[in-house]
């Protein structure tokens, strides 16, 4: 059974707001994607729980923070989407001086929360443009810094709505890659991240130059979606695509980045087939050239 043969009562007792067809291009950093049969937008992380808990158990769920990781097809999601961003937002110190983050806090917030509290290390985040959640999912990075290195524990909730704290330790954690030790169907719901004391006005100068950094190499003024393949051991995705002469090459309204060749942008009016045929492109004429396998590092969602 799914979730539009329920009782339309359950859904009325939730806190949260329910929205059917909702288009996901405004959902994503490429602006691109069908919309999902529907999306629920918790009041709370306790909201979230209940809800999960009146799903049909064939409900397929899918969660979304801010989409700046993320290709939805033109087809759209089948079953429901949560959205977190704005929705899970806590972010609060502990009283063991840890850093408390629920998955839909954006974490470049999270970066400038450190530093207030003058605490060091978080820096990065502020050149992750994607929320806590994604960023815990993929063991997100920059400028030789990653989540997990932060990382004392997680809250992780389940497709029924059950909470559970997890320890970093239960994680195989790699480049871009995290892995539960034991197979389970969990969400992270938030993070305790833990961080040495430091000197706040050292870490927001520290932000504001990698911002700088960021706004100087990167295509920020187009639609995109980060890094869109993994840097391979002992080289960069971007060198190797530029190598091989393809900055510039476009399908439709995608185009690799003339900035950052490890970008795609979406020139305006691309489709998402546009863009998943343009990554396509790009990993058969490097391995071609180059003899190297370009792995996305974008997770693509959806129908065609």
């Amino acid at each position: 059974m799914y979730m539009k043969e329920m009782d339309p009562t359950v859904i009325a007792g939730l806190r949260g707001e329910l929205r059917l067809a909702e288009p996901m291009r405004k959902r994503t950093s490429w602006r691109v994607g069908g919309p999902a049969d529907r999306a629920y937008v918790p009041a709370d992380l306790d909201d979230l729980c209940a809800f999960l808990q009146s799903l049909p158990q064939g409900e397929p769920v899918t969660f979304v923070g801010l989409g700046s990781n993320l290709l939805i097809r033109d087809g759209g999601i089948r079953g429901t989407v949560v959205l977190t961003h704005g929705a899970l937002k806590r972010l609060a110190l502990t009283e063991a001086g840890e850093i408390y983050s629920e998955a839909g806090v954006a974490a470049p917030k999270v970066a400038r929360f450190a530093a207030t509290h003058g605490l060091q290390g978080a820096e990065f985040l502020a050149g992750i443009p994607g929320t806590m959640g994604g960023a815990l999912a993929m063991n997100a990075g920059c400028y030789g810094a990653e989540t997990w290195e932060l990382v004392a524990r997680v809250l992780t909730v389940d497709r029924r709505g059950v909470k559970r704290e997890r320890a970093a330790s239960d994680f195989d954690v790699g480049y871009r890659s995290v892995m539960p030790k034991q197979s389970r169907d969990e969400f992270f719901a938030a993070a305790w991240l833990r961080l040495a004391k430091g000197d706040g006005e050292q870490s927001r100068l520290r932000i504001r130059e990698l911002l700088q950094k960021r706004i100087d190499s990167q295509p920020l003024e187009q639609p995109n979606a980060g890094s869109v393949f993994r840097n391979p051991q002992s080289d960069h995705a971007a060198r190797l695509i530029e190598s091989c002469g393809l900055k510039g090459l476009r399908i439709g309204g995608a185009m690799v980045s003339q900035k950052h060749a490890n970008f795609i942008v979406n020139l305006g009016d691309a489709s998402a087939e546009d863009i998943e045929n343009l990554i396509e492109t790009v990993q058969t004429l490097v391995q071609r050239e180059t003899g190297i396998a370009l792995h996305r590092e974008v997770l693509i969602v959806g129908e065609a």
